[in-house]
């Protein structure tokens, strides 16, 4: 059987090997199986394949052990024996070019970025509000876009909904109707996202794209992994959230490429069905537009999961390559599931291929790629190459290593907090506590001034009646009237 494709050598079975053109390498693509079932090491051999070839590569590391990628792999027997299974020539035991990232600063350079730049459809997304809610912070970034106040991280954030819900009645004419209700639900929900740590994300100094896109002195292709052990665990909406920013950032700032003969940059996206569970549609509509455009950038997307059921049919439709591990099949949903994923590969007249997908061992696939114009090729039952690098993580002390060589090397360590809405507010906050204090300070000296002016109008009985009777002086009764009275005084 003659070779498929070129380029990007997958596996084989002992009579093809299938490679996946790299012209069609940014048609996107889908890893999927079982636990346990090869999935990782399928990721990292097609990470290194494009590494090898310039390509640089973002991929998030969920269980900590792709790192190893960055060290050559050791000899085994094993491999020898998939190496002269397979049919691979030249062979070579040998490191990837690695950068380490990590939300928290301690696997890797932190990742950060601002509050603005995730915008409101991804936070309503992340924090799970409603159509009312998701109102309100859409205009609470349009008040601080109309005010040029930076929203950069969750202080800033906060503050911004404290001063509109104290301020509801003068922004209503223009912002429409804000609910309290709803400011305070958004700000309980920023409470909890607190607790998860994610204002360690949130800030500045963020990443610059550009450094994620980088070859080294030799041409080599840039991975960048990216630890989400941690944060996996604490917050996953936060993982899934951060990985669409990043999609998007992408697909607004880089230039159109045209047909390339390989792709600008390639992501792989571990555990993607976090990315669209609880989705609200309009969101899902735009991971599909983009998903659809951004392959004019140069760039290719590889969702890894358990089930292509996982994806968005709108989605699963525009992924080239397909990659099915092993599914087990022991309940009838199970059985039903492993029915429908046969339906999605082209059909082989000499597979089975719902057979097969239980069938498969460790290291086993199905796959199905893109020829030269974009056609799927048939199904195929192969072994995965064994990849160049090592299988299993670094230590901690070699990834340590590894970061004092890193060009990055102090450029993200160092968190920068410039003036943004939180000290815009609070400056303002302070400047009118002052004026109130001062108004209340020169009503209360003019009320005391009011009050001594009365303190010395105040006349005894004796003097009213004096002065009463002065008045009457004028007349000759009351000259009269006061002679009397006088005199009975005196005597």
């Amino acid at each position: 059987m003659a070779e498929q494709t070129i380029d990007l050598l997958i596996g084989g079975n002992g009579d093809c090997q299938v490679k996946q053109n790299a012209k069609m390498a940014n048609r996107h693509g889908l890893i999927t199986g079982a636990t346990g079932t090869g999935k990782t090491v399928t990721l990292q051999i097609l990470a290194e394949s494009f590494s090898n070839n310039g390509v640089p590569v973002f991929l998030a590391d969920i269980k900590g052990d792709v790192s190893g990628i960055g060290k050559p792999a050791n000899p085994h027997p094993k491999i020898d024996e998939r190496i002269n299974t397979i049919g691979i020539e030249g062979y070579q035991m040998k490191a990837c070019p690695v950068v380490f990232w990590d939300f928290f600063g301690e696997k890797g350079h932190p990742l950060r970025t601002t509050v603005s730049e995730i915008g409101p459809l991804l936070w309503s997304s992340l924090l799970e509000l409603n159509d009312t809610q998701t109102g309100v912070l859409y205009s609470c970034f349009k008040i601080a876009d109309d005010n040029g106040w930076l929203l950069l991280d969750l202080k800033d954030l906060r503050s911004m909904l404290n001063w509109i819900g104290e301020n509801t009645a003068e922004l209503q004419s223009e912002y429409g109707n804000i609910s309290k209700a709803s400011i305070g639900a958004i700000q309980r929900d920023l409470l909890v996202l607190e607790e998860q740590d994610a204002e360690l994300f949130l800030g500045e100094p963020a990443i610059n794209l550009e450094d994620l896109i980088r070859t080294d002195f030799s041409g080599n292709g840039i991975i960048n992994i990216f630890d989400a052990s941690k944060i996996i665990r604490t917050s996953p909406r936060l993982y899934a959230t951060f990985l669409l920013w990043l999609l998007s950032e992408l697909f607004e700032n880089l230039p159109e490429v045209g047909d390339a003969e390989k792709p600008k940059f390639v992501m792989f996206f571990d555990e993607a069905h976090l990315l669209f569970d609880d989705a609200p549609k309009v969101l899902v509509d735009k991971i599909e537009q983009v998903v659809r455009l951004i392959r004019s950038k140069g760039v290719g997307i590889y969702f890894i999961t358990q089930s292509p059921l996982d994806v968005p049919e709108s989605i699963l439709g525009q992924l080239g390559l397909k990659i099915q591990h092993a599914l087990r099949a022991f309940t009838p949903k199970d059985k039903k599931t492993v029915k429908v994923v046969a339906e999605t590969f082209p059909e082989n007249p000499d597979i089975d291929t719902e057979k097969c997908i239980t069938e498969l061992g460790t290291g086993e696939a199905l796959v199905s790629v893109l020829t030269e114009k974009g056609q799927p090729t048939p199904v195929e039952r192969i072994l995965i190459r064994p990849p160049e690098s090592r299988i299993g993580p670094m230590s901690d002390e070699e990834r340590k290593e590894h970061l004092e060589r890193s060009p990055y090397k102090g450029r993200y360590e160092t968190e920068v907090d410039r003036e943004s809405a939180y000290e815009i507010l609070k400056k303002r906050a302070e400047e009118n506590k002052l004026v109130e204090e001062k108004e209340a300070s020169q009503k209360a000296q003019e009320k005391k001034s009011r009050s001594g002016r009365k303190s010395s109008n105040r006349q005894s009985a004796t003097e009213a009646f004096f002065k009463s009777a002065a008045r009457a002086v004028g007349s000759q009764l009351g000259r009269s009237i006061i002679r009397g009275i006088l005199g009975s005084i005196l005597k």
